[in-house]
């Protein structure tokens, strides 16, 4: 299950919503909607008196993502469950990344500010709610390695949790693949090295009952507007569960490998253990 290549039994699985399933993507979708871009307004209207007063930290308008993101479940008729302890010292969070609902999940248990690739700022709709959230955008550039670090610093030192997902790709949600060292480089920079901590986070979905254990993953070349309509029309919902390990301290790992390994390790054993209990 930890093999990064997709074979032929990886497609994704046709869409087949029915008169009922469309009734509940009208039914859904609207409200979630109605949730998402009216908050987004709101978390806009905010921020205008935020920023002047507070700059980059932002003391108010996380909570408003919060309260979108816990009502979402709601509204999908998802269940949502958390176990461990929130980190409270200075750092980031690592989790394995299944599908866009992941954004809704992390977002709504801990006040966390996403890392993600440039690009994604300029999607329409999800670029807008990437950028208005705080998502820190950066570009996988070696070049611009000192910039982005520079970048890190300023964020954490405000208090803000970092979020990535090491994998570098969504998946089927069966499977943790291999973690990308990369951006665990950053936290070892002179700077940020000796108060830094990184809590690995497990993310689990269970699909519905009577549907394929993937129901929920997006990957591949899978787009956007399928998978949402799938997920909107189904007749029942399963959930979605966070496990939040102990935080690691940075210095006390020799390289980014070795962190990248100990966080890749207490995902991959959470999720495959959670996945056999249900």
């Amino acid at each position: 299950m930890n093999d990064p290549l997709w074979n032929s039994e990886d497609e994704p699985d046709p869409i087949d919503l029915g008169v009922i399933g469309w009734l509940l993507v009208f039914l859904r979708g609207l409200p979630l909607a109605v949730l998402v871009f009216g908050g987004l307004i709101v978390l806009l209207a905010v921020r205008m008196v935020e920023y002047p007063l507070c700059g980059v930290r932002r003391p108010v308008t996380p909570f408003i993502t919060q309260f979108v993101c816990r009502n979402a479940f709601r509204i999908l008729g998802m269940g949502f469950r958390t176990s461990g302890v929130l980190m409270q010292e200075q750092g980031a969070v690592v989790a394995n990344h299944t599908s866009w609902l992941d954004i809704f999940a992390l977002n709504a248990r801990k006040r966390v500010y996403f890392v993600s690739k440039a690009e994604v700022a300029k999607w329409p709709g999800i670029g807008w709610l990437a950028r208005a959230t705080g998502t820190v955008f950066i570009q996988r550039d070696r070049a611009k390695a000192k910039e982005q670090t520079k970048l890190f610093e300023t964020r954490l030192k405000a208090g803000h949790k970092l979020l990535f997902f090491p994998e570098g790709t969504s998946t089927d949600g069966l499977r943790v693949l291999p973690f990308k060292t990369t951006l665990f480089a950053a936290f070892f920079a002179d700077e940020l090295r000796d108060f830094m901590y990184i809590q690995p986070v497990s993310v689990v979905f269970h699909a519905p009952q009577k549907q394929p254990k993937r129901f929920y993953g997006w990957w591949g070349d899978m787009e956007f507007g399928p998978h949402l309509l799938k997920t909107l029309g189904a007749r029942r919902q399963g959930s979605v569960e966070l496990i939040y390990h102990a935080p690691a301290k940075v210095s006390d790992f020799e390289n980014r490998k070795a962190l990248a390994a100990h966080c890749e390790e207490a995902v991959r054993h959470a999720h495959a253990l959670a996945l056999l209990e249900k």
